[in-house]
């Protein structure tokens, strides 16, 4: 007798996991955890994040900018490269640009301020993904000076200093080492205030030099025009940690290209284009940054980054690359349509994460998933597949309908149903009626293997490995 070889199961979903990824989805917006539940394609897209992140690791560096239109998956796919960096070893950081929060702004406006203190605010790493780490990272490297200083008996203040001398290589460094040195000595002395105090300033929440330097006898604070120096004097105390790099994730960043005031424009323009020329020349080792932007940020000779002829030059597509030819190597990612075989299977994903993993208690059966995305494409047209957003808010609304009215059939929904217009965000798009997912043959996929039921506590994602097949 033959055995039968072994079944694999897909592992239970917490329920608070699965709650809290199923409300994030159901109001479009990415969850904080359990992304690896509903990540289908663009493979080769995160095998390029992959190839960045190993970069900066190894002391490179690198800008990518993710373009694609409203409801496409930028920001789900920033979600994604910032789990891949946590799980190499990465602190990533991540904040949304807004009319508030700029890469700059006029001398005293703080816009720029305060967009350094929501990114250093959600200083995350793999095992504090919810952000707050600042204070653990410090007491990292301070633990490693003092281990260092007791293995060569010197005194630890003397290797703390000595190790800060990296930072103090920058500009705006002398203070930043000043302030790590005076939040060394709150935790000896037992100073709650002065610790507090200290970490105020590495969050860019002191607005007048004069508080600051009341407080810690600290000249300068972070300010509108020293926000990228800061954060490139982080990226060194992280690296002096123990960390592999650190990433940074900025979103929205259309709010630039809604700019009114050209010079306000053009100064913000020329931030980014500091930062690009620093990663592409090496001045800005182990840090990475990611820029999630629609096609008119990038594309719009007028507003947006093709507007400034330097950016344009750097940011300029390869020639080469048409007629389906991809070059992915350069600054600039394009995000491509899920095909509707695709759709097909995140609508599987959706299913098993409703049902916790319980293939089961699956809500639907597999005939329902083709319906739906038929439905779609003979209601909505081709412009529902290019933003997946929709897809998946639609699907969503239908098992919450389903579940709380168990009279209620999924083919009478589906009949009686108008979905919202998918096109609405991109007023040129065509309602060409795309084929159903069965006729269509599945891409490559992107998985994250998971450790299964035995995910550790410091792994709250359970990410392990991220593998492409």
């Amino acid at each position: 007798m033959i055995a039968a070889p072994p079944t694999t199961q897909a592992p239970k979903i917490r329920q608070r996991e699965r709650d809290a990824t199923l409300q994030a989805l159901r109001a479009g917006v990415t969850p904080g955890s359990g992304i690896r539940h509903v990540q289908v394609g663009r493979a080769r897209e995160v095998a390029e994040v992959i190839k960045d992140v190993e970069r900066i690791a190894d002391g490179g560096a690198a800008a990518r900018f993710i373009i694609g239109d409203y409801g496409s998956g930028k920001t789900f796919f920033l979600g994604l490269a910032r789990a891949i960096a946590a799980e190499k070893g990465m602190v990533v950081m991540k904040a949304d640009l807004s009319p508030e929060r700029r890469l700059h702004a006029a001398r005293g406006k703080g816009v720029a301020r305060l967009l350094c203190a929501d990114l250093v605010a959600s200083m995350a790493t793999r095992t504090k993904p919810d952000g707050g780490a600042l204070a653990a990272v410090i007491e990292r490297f301070l633990t490693l000076a003092r281990k260092e200083a007791l293995a060569d008996g010197k005194p630890a203040s003397d290797v703390i200093r000595a190790k800060l001398e990296s930072v103090l290589e920058g500009v705006a460094g002398f203070d930043f080492a000043t302030v790590i040195t005076r939040y060394d000595e709150a935790l000896e002395q037992g100073d709650e205030a002065l610790k507090t105090a200290c970490l105020r300033w590495l969050r860019a929440e002191y607005p007048l030099r004069s508080e600051a330097r009341q407080e810690l006898g600290v000249r300068s604070i972070v300010d509108d025009d020293t926000v990228y120096d800061h954060l490139k004097a982080m990226a060194r105390l992280v690296r002096l940690a123990g960390y592999a790099g650190t990433v940074i994730m900025l979103d929205e960043m259309v709010n630039l290209h809604q700019i009114i005031h050209s010079q306000a424009r053009k100064s913000n323009y020329e931030q980014l284009l500091r930062i690009i020329n620093d990663t592409l020349q090496g001045n800005a080792p182990h840090l990475g940054f990611y820029f999630g932007g629609t096609p008119e940020f990038l594309l719009d000779p007028r507003r947006g980054l093709y507007s400034y002829e330097a950016l344009r030059s750097r940011l300029a597509e390869n020639n080469f690359a048409r007629d389906g030819l991809v070059d992915l190597s350069g600054p600039v990612m394009h995000l491509p349509s899920l095909t509707p075989a695709e759709l097909h299977v995140l609508l599987e994903r959706l299913r098993l994460l409703w049902a916790c993993g319980d293939e089961t208690k699956l809500p639907l059966p597999d005939e329902a998933l083709e319906a739906f995305l038929q439905h779609c494409s003979e209601r909505v047209g081709e412009a529902y597949f290019r933003t997946p957003r929709n897809t998946v808010t639609s699907f969503l609304n239908l098992l919450a309908v389903l579940e709380q009215n168990p009279q209620a059939t999924w083919q009478s929904l589906l009949a009686t149903t108008a979905f919202p217009d998918a096109g609405s965000a991109d007023h040129h798009a065509t309602a060409k009626a795309a084929p159903p997912p069965a006729q269509t043959a599945p891409l490559p996929q992107v998985s994250i293997s998971q450790p299964g039921n035995n995910a550790q506590p410091s792994d709250p994602d359970g990410l392990e490995h991220f593998t492409i097949f």
